[in-house]
């Protein structure tokens, strides 16, 4: 194992370099927060795929296809297909809109009074991505040091709050550009046809396994369907998402690299199920089908190899961790602490930092309790739809939705939701579609009885939609330049 733990130490002090040196460039808000909305087509393309392909997707995108076989690959694909409806239908818009977080999107289309609430659904979901995601650092860790979940959280959760906490969206991106490259050559290159190989190939898998195991509907219609329901939706609200968004140097930028990574995702889903199919014709009797990710790496890799598709599975846990916590931290700042009357901070960066720690440390004591990946990042994106997705949607394309139905929606959504999980499970699929369908229902109702958004309000909801936030900068730049 001295080859591997060379490689992880070389990663591990990579990404606090990296870290270290976002600190230098995270001087504002606007820097800790969406990286001076600077990025180009590939730091953005790079930096959304790193994001969105978390410990869930690989770890767990894994463990499906030993269950499923390459129907697997569904959950991973229902992500792709929600970055690509994003790209191609909303991220102009949000880009032209130059906010921080969905919250102050809703108040600015709404006028007022929502991010509140939905700042709270969204700082659980925030919260839980990022528990989902350290949760994952255990499988790693179990494999390198033979050390117990707790320690291998510990160890995986503090790397990802130190190099969050010093730089902020700058640092969180320039590691996602160093994991997107590893992952892809971890996980793409070397496991996948690694995998596929040592099972015997195609033939050899078709002849140890049940031909259920190469079905694309094995694992159920219902699933599939919850799947796209619960992800691509949740994609297209998710403040980790939007955050990426706003870090877009231009709308074109944001389209374009968007859908590189949409094509990504889907690339990656089928690869993860693949190499969870070669897992289960090598090993079909694991006690947890968790494992199958970690036992295909240490039985069927060299040295060295071997640690290079480690560090490759916590790139994928640290970009989706690091990406959920600053959310959460921006959430927790923009959204939540604003309404509880505390004044606005001299140096925002600073409290950023500390939010973002305290958040951080939050997040490793959960994960330590919490004993399943794939159920976590169920309850953060059931929550996230239930309660949200109807309110952001209809702001972005109903005119006639008001404040007073999106607040109910939320509240109701969010309240059915949490009860269908307690009554049916976590699991179950009536959660999020009672939660929906009554969030919409309320929506519709609440709105029609209420009063028009004032005309005042849309007014200016249009021109931020057409680019005068965007103007309104480009001046003020000139102006502190000239003066």
């Amino acid at each position: 194992m001295a080859g591997d733990y060379a490689v992880i130490a070389l990663y591990i002090a990579g990404m606090i370099g990296v870290g270290w040196f976002g600190l230098r460039l995270a001087k504002t808000k606007s820097d800790y927060l969406v990286a001076g909305r600077r990025l180009g087509w590939f730091m953005y393309s790079g930096t959304m795929s790193a994001v969105v392909l978390g410990g869930a997707s690989t770890v767990g995108g894994v463990k499906l296809g030993y269950t499923y076989g390459i129907s697997g690959a569904w959950l991973v694909i229902a992500i792709g297909v929600g970055i690509l409806v994003l790209h191609t239908l909303f991220a102009r818009r949000l880009v032209k809109l130059r906010v921080y977080t969905v919250g102050e999107m809703l108040d600015l289309r709404y006028g007022g009074s929502t991010s509140a609430i939905s700042g709270v659904v969204m700082w659980g979901y925030t919260l839980m991505l990022t528990v989902t995601s350290t949760l994952a650092f255990a499988t790693i860790f179990k494999v390198l040091f033979t050390v117990p979940s707790w320690a291998g959280i510990a160890i995986g959760g503090s790397i990802v709050v130190l190099y969050s906490v010093l730089g902020g969206m700058w640092s969180i991106t320039l590691t996602d550009i160093v994991q997107f490259v590893i992952k892809t050559i971890g996980i793409l290159l070397i496991l996948l046809p690694v995998s596929i190989v040592s099972a015997g190939g195609f033939d050899g898998m078709a002849a140890r396994l049940d031909e259920s195991y190469f079905e694309l509907t094995a694992i159920g219609g219902d699933t599939i369907f919850t799947y796209f329901l619960i992800y691509s939706f949740g994609l297209l609200i998710g403040q980790d998402i939007w955050q990426r968004v706003f870090t877009a140097r231009t709308p074109g930028i944001a389209t374009g690299g968007g859908v590189i990574s949409g094509v990504y995702c889907l690339v990656y889903g089928l690869a993860g199920a693949l190499i969870g199919t070669a897992a289960k014709a090598l090993y079909p009797n694991l006690a947890s089908a968790q494992d199958a990710f970690a036992t295909i790496v240490e039985d069927q890799l060299p040295a060295g190899i071997r640690g290079l598709v480690l560090a490759a599975a916590l790139s994928a846990m640290m970009s989706t961790a690091s990406g959920a916590l600053i959310a959460c931290s921006t959430v927790s700042t923009s959204d939540l602490l604003s309404k509880l009357g505390l004044k606005k901070a001299v140096n925002e960066v600073a409290r950023n930092r500390v939010t973002t720690l305290v958040l951080g440390l939050v997040a490793i004591g959960i994960a330590m309790i919490v004993d399943d990946v794939v159920n976590a990042l169920t309850i953060a994106y059931d929550i996230l739809v239930g309660g949200l997705l109807v309110a952001i949607i209809g702001g972005l394309a109903w005119k006639r939705g008001t404040r007073q139905g999106a607040l109910a929606s939320m509240v109701v959504g969010t309240v059915v939701v949490i009860t269908f999980m307690f009554v049916d499970g976590v699991e179950a699929n009536s959660p999020i579609y009672w939660g929906l369908g009554s969030s919409l229902a309320v929506y519709l109702v609440v709105s029609f009885l209420t009063p028009r958004t004032s005309d005042e309000i849309l007014t200016v909801w249009t021109r931020r939609l057409n680019g005068s936030a965007v103007a309104e900068e480009e001046e003020a730049k000139l102006a502190a330049s000239k003066s």
